[in-house]
């Protein structure tokens, strides 16, 4: 029998959905600062058994979806959230999932996301509003998008 890993039961989703929701956010905001597009929060609560929000972005390389998936690792550690599993150290990942119970972070290349299409699986999901009302480095008054332009002279897709 080849090796095998001890299965250890799933930890229910906690009683405190407002600290998932609130991590929710932030990890939607940090995926969305390391550049990953297209991201959404969805509410999975009285949908799904296993986890209250699905946060879902797309990156454009591997290095970027391993960077971004990365990132809110960290975050969530300095937040109290355990990661439950991950898929983060295999190699080649179109797809990389975080696990911490309460939430799922999904970071896909644009190809595997269209492929597994999540939003359309969950479509009945109520989305949760995460972006700032101003991006880092934006003032107060500037549109989404152009915080960066006067800088690099591009426009700064984050949506």
């Amino acid at each position: 029998m080849p090796d095998e890993q001890p299965q250890h039961p799933r930890p229910t989703p906690g009683k405190d959905h407002e600290a998932a929701r609130a991590f929710a956010i932030e990890a939607a905001r940090s995926l969305a600062d390391d550049k990953c597009e297209n991201v959404v929060v969805l509410d999975l609560r009285g949908r799904s058994l296993v986890t209250d929000f699905f946060v879902i972005g797309s990156g454009s390389s591997d290095r970027q979806i391993r960077s971004s998936a990365s990132e809110v690792a960290r975050l969530a550690k300095e937040r109290g959230f355990s990661l439950y599993r991950s898929n983060v150290d295999e190699a080649q990942q179109t797809w990389i999932v975080l696990d911490f119970v309460d939430l799922v972070v999904h970071v896909f290349e644009p190809g595997a996301r269209a492929y597994y299409d999540l939003e359309m699986l969950w479509g009945d999901s109520q989305r949760v509003e995460w972006e700032r009302d101003n991006a880092p480095g934006q003032t107060p008054g500037q549109t989404p998008g152009h915080a960066g332009a006067a800088r690099n002279g591009a426009s700064d897709q984050r949506r």
